[in-house]
């Protein structure tokens, strides 16, 4: 099999998954490339990089869609393709595209004002959880149990300003049985699941969650099959609530996913299957389905 593909691999700070991504490319011969994305210099009229597939790394979401977004108008394949960064950093935008799907989801409600964001708080009842439209690793989260806690919690935000507080993402909370589920989809295939569990009700790794395998059921695979589409596709981490009456919801889709915590718990090698996924693109294999996405730029 030729391994003349050239391949680039955009990063920050180097964590393990991206040492593990570059150990699995030069296991297999690969030459992989490495671009730090604090010292890019890109000359958008001069010529393209010489790339058939960029795999993008960056912790920083303004720089991995910006740097994706390049490389795309050059004709470059892009792991995730800017589009679906674009939807995937944006919870707001993220819950309009599985709306569209009818992917199943938690109720949400955006408003732009204290007294509609008030309104809608009331409207889903207490308690309700209140996030920032863009962000991760479970920040700026807030469960609000009461009127008075929500009065406070809108007071601050507004007096605080600035693109995160603006717009007002409120969303159902669902009593999870002391879990959630992370699964990892390449392409549109559910390829592992963990559950993360914790006595928090934030459960996310990067907070102290326990993860351990979670069987990939057809009822998971099937829904995370369908958020995958409405986003857009590519490699993708999806977190799902068990919700106790109306089974599997789809809470957020996530386009950057760290994955060291979950190879060892599902006996599944993640980075193996991103680097089949990467030579599929530079292949022309299996292109990345972004142009059904309800979503997408017309």
């Amino acid at each position: 099999m030729s391994h003349d593909f050239r391949i680039a691999l955009v990063h920050g700070p180097l964590r393990a998954e991206e040492q593990l991504l570059l150990a699995e490319f030069d296991r297999r011969g690969i030459q992989c490339d490495r671009i730090h994305d604090r010292t890019a210099r890109i000359d958008l009229t001069g010529p393209p990089w010489p790339y058939d597939v960029v795999l993008g790394r960056s912790v920083s979401q303004q720089r991995a869609l910006h740097i994706a977004t390049v490389c795309a108008a050059w004709g470059i394949a892009t792991v995730n393709p800017p589009l679906v960064l674009d939807v995937c950093n944006d919870k707001l935008r993220t819950s309009a595209a599985l709306a569209a799907a009818g992917v199943p989801q938690p109720r949400a409600i955006i408003a732009f004002s204290p007294e509609e964001a008030l309104a809608a708080m009331q409207e889903l009842g207490y308690p309700v959880v209140v996030k920032p439209p863009l962000g991760s690793w479970g920040r700026l989260l807030a469960r609000v149990n009461s009127r008075a806690a929500a009065e406070a919690l809108v007071r601050h935000k507004t007096e605080l300003g600035g693109f995160h507080h603006g717009t007002f993402y409120i969303q159902e909370h669902v009593e999870k049985p002391g879990r959630d589920i992370r699964a990892f989809v390449v392409g549109e295939e559910t390829i592992c699941a963990i559950y993360r569990t914790s006595e928090h009700w934030i459960t996310n790794t990067a907070r102290g969650g326990r993860a351990s395998n979670c069987p990939v059921t057809p009822d998971l695979a099937e829904i995370c099959a369908r958020a995958a589409r409405a986003v857009g596709g590519g490699v993708l981490s999806i977190d799902v609530f068990e919700h106790p009456e109306r089974g599997l919801l789809v809470n957020e889709v996530n386009a950057n996913t760290e994955f060291r915590n979950s190879i060892q718990p599902t006996g599944v090698n993640i980075p193996a299957r991103i680097v089949d996924y990467v030579l599929e693109q530079a292949r022309g294999e299996r292109p990345c389905p972004v142009a059904s996405l309800p979503l997408a730029a017309r």
